[in-house]
């Protein structure tokens, strides 16, 4: 039975985020669990992983540091080997388009896959979940920031994208992300908030909201089950 999956919205590993956060730590119950920072790698991964480190550390799990910065890294067969046997991994936020480009049909998200597949956690925070899904939105043009267009993501959850930090600034993406994914479900979802899926269904988590695009928009607080999303993927497309 695959694990846990978390989509966060953002601010992640910081005072707000322990009702999702703790639920992960509990489930990670086999192997090492892994703190990802490749949406971080432009804009500084050790102080990314650091964080982790510290939070989760707080919620008595130890994380190590899974050091996939570049697309070489996400092809070497060490780390591929080390991600097989892991029980957690979290992607952090950063860059959406350098995360979906480096880890995109890579043999080490493979093997975070099918981890995961295996009972695994997988969690991934602002880019780290735009990732997650089969479209990331990345910014079309500088400086229009909420002027975004899709990219290929991971897959993990299909026909969908997310739109994190919605409640400050990702709801400003919903026009752009109608317009280029008309056919896509959107997940607007609140900062130091998550959409969860566990025991085959999706629950929204933490102190926001999470909200469902499509012909309209329905909000679920804390506790709530999520209509109208995708089950997430049992195999990956060819990307």
């Amino acid at each position: 039975m695959a694990g846990l999956l978390a989509l966060v919205g953002g601010d992640e590993v910081n005072t707000g985020n322990e009702e999702q956060d703790r639920l992960l730590a509990a489930a990670a119950t086999r192997g090492p669990a892994y703190v990802v920072p490749t949406a971080a790698a432009r804009g500084g991964p050790a102080q990314a992983v650091a964080n982790a480190t510290r939070w989760f550390g707080n919620l008595g799990l130890e994380l190590e540091e899974l050091p996939v910065l570049k697309r070489a890294d996400a092809g070497s067969k060490e780390l591929a080997e080390l991600a097989r046997a892991g029980g957690f991994f979290y992607l952090v936020g950063g860059d959406p388009g350098h995360v979906a480009e480096v880890l995109r049909g890579s043999r080490v998200f493979a093997a975070i896959f099918d981890a995961w597949l295996d009972g695994a956690v997988l969690a991934g925070s602002s880019a780290g979940a735009m990732a997650l899904c089969e479209h990331s939105l990345i910014r079309r043009t500088w400086p229009k920031s909420f002027d975004r267009r899709p990219t290929r993501g991971l897959g993990v959850v299909p026909r969908a994208a997310v739109l994190p930090h919605f409640e400050t600034f990702g709801h400003r993406w919903i026009e752009s992300a109608r317009r280029e994914l008309p056919d896509a479900t959107l997940i607007g979802i609140d900062e130091r908030s998550a959409a969860v899926w566990r025991d085959g269904e999706w629950r929204a988590m933490g102190p926001g909201k999470v909200t469902v695009i499509k012909r309209s928009q329905t909000e679920f607080e804390s506790g709530v089950k999520i209509t109208g999303l995708p089950q997430p993927a049992r195999r990956l497309s060819n990307q």
